[in-house]
């Protein structure tokens, strides 16, 4: 019978076991510092006034001024004044109206975190924007929003209501158009429309 020559183990130094297990540690605890580093971040709402009551939900209607921004300040878009006809005011509160199930993912996280009269600065990463597509203006063709583009967005949040209210002024006032339209008559020469 043939002997296995055996080798013996060499004892571990006093010290060594603990330095592997902490070496072992602190590569785990680097690993998990890359991967919340390279993980992609959300929507930074930054409170410059704060508002009061309750926030919109990703279905309502909210009503805003705002100012969007790229990172180097460049102005991509802004609110413009609501046109509503003389009869019509007072239905909607003053600001634009932007139906947030319309909106970017990003926009819809960053409004639902706002509440009624506070204004704040929106921060949303280029993954819940635009992403790799570019957005163009479409009567100049002319890129507004380079691809992969982080965008900042001024807001103050006047109002929200929810989609069915909003839908419900909206045919007041389209009721209300219609009517006028009516009574006012055809224009001077024209034939009054078929009934």
């Amino acid at each position: 019978m043939t002997e296995i020559t055996r080798v013996p183990l060499r004892p571990i130094a006093k010290g060594s076991l603990a330095k592997l297990w902490i070496g072992v540690i602190v590569a785990v605890a680097l690993a998990v510092l890359l991967a919340w580093s390279l993980a992609p971040k959300g929507v930074e709402v930054t409170t410059l006034e704060p508002g009061s009551g309750p926030s919109p939900s990703a279905g309502d209607v909210i009503f805003v001024n705002y100012t969007g921004k790229l990172k180097d300040g460049t102005v991509f878009d802004q609110s413009q004044p609501l046109p509503l006809p003389p009869q019509a005011q007072g239905l909607f509160p003053e600001g634009n109206p932007l139906p947030l199930d319309n909106m970017i993912p990003g926009f819809v996280e960053g409004a639902t975190k706002m509440q009624k009269g506070g204004k704040y600065q929106m921060r949303i990463p280029a993954n819940m924007a635009y992403g790799d597509e570019e957005k163009t203006n479409p009567q100049t063709g002319e890129v507004v929003i380079p691809a992969n583009s982080d965008l900042i967005f001024d807001v103050d949040m006047i109002d929200f209501m929810t989609r069915a209210e909003f839908d419900r002024r909206v045919q007041v006032i389209t009721q209300m158009m219609q009517q006028q339209g009516g009574m006012m008559g055809p224009p001077d020469g024209a034939a009054p429309p078929p009934q």
